[in-house]
């Protein structure tokens, strides 16, 4: 259980960032990976680490970004590799939408560990207590017996879902899609259809990921 104060602190440091303009996501889309994908409705999990800081990229969805952005590095490998993976996913692979909330209504939760940060400072609410929150979820999720798939894109996210790992339910693994790593492993990880055959072999819609 997370503690009352935890939350009360979240709370007061989250409405004095958002007066100064010092928060992103804005302070509407914070919990917008959880009001997308609540728990009882997750089929895929996919954990980023901390939001793009760039001035209006971060959406509240981990590697998507707002509608009318520029597609950051990362996401742009994604994209590389749905379409590798799963040809035609893609209604333009030189100018697909950034927005991801097609698969989170479909049940991918697209979390990042620390769920804000300041504009133009990456981590700088890494000590706020998101963590915390995260491994809740977490918890929750790998205890839950409906099948799910987990996606560990680079060794902080696999760290974090292996320490939830009760064996329940699959984990994929392979480096982040950063330019940094992505030929490390992600490109051509075949994660996306991957995924669906593991779904479907437990009883579980597989995801539509075209976008």
């Amino acid at each position: 259980m997370l503690d009352e104060a935890l939350l009360e602190r979240l709370e007061l440091r989250l409405e004095e960032a958002s007066s100064k303009a010092d928060l992103t996501p804005r302070l509407e889309q914070v919990l917008r990976a959880l009001e997308a994908s609540p728990p009882e409705s997750v089929r895929v999990v996919i954990l980023g680490q901390d939001p793009y800081p760039g001035i209006g990229l971060a959406n509240g969805l981990a590697f998507s970004v707002s509608e009318g952005q520029k597609i950051p590095a990362s996401l742009r490998n994604i994209f590389k590799e749905l379409e590798r993976d799963l040809p035609g996913s893609l209604s333009d692979s030189m100018r697909p939408l950034g927005d991801l909330i097609p698969w989170a209504r479909q049940g991918v939760l697209l979390m990042n560990t620390h769920w804000t940060t300041a504009p133009g400072v990456s981590m700088a609410h890494a000590d706020w207590g998101w963590d915390r929150l995260t491994d809740a979820v977490l918890d929750v999720l790998m205890r839950d017996p409906q099948p799910k798939v987990f996606l560990g894109w680079g060794l902080p996210a696999q760290a974090r879902l292996d320490a939830f790992d009760r064996g329940d339910h699959p984990i994929l693994r392979t480096s982040h899609p950063s330019p940094l790593s992505a030929r490390k492993g992600f490109l051509g990880c075949g994660h996306f259809g991957e995924t669906n055959r593991l779904l479907a072999e437990r009883g579980r819609q597989p995801i539509d990921w075209r976008l």
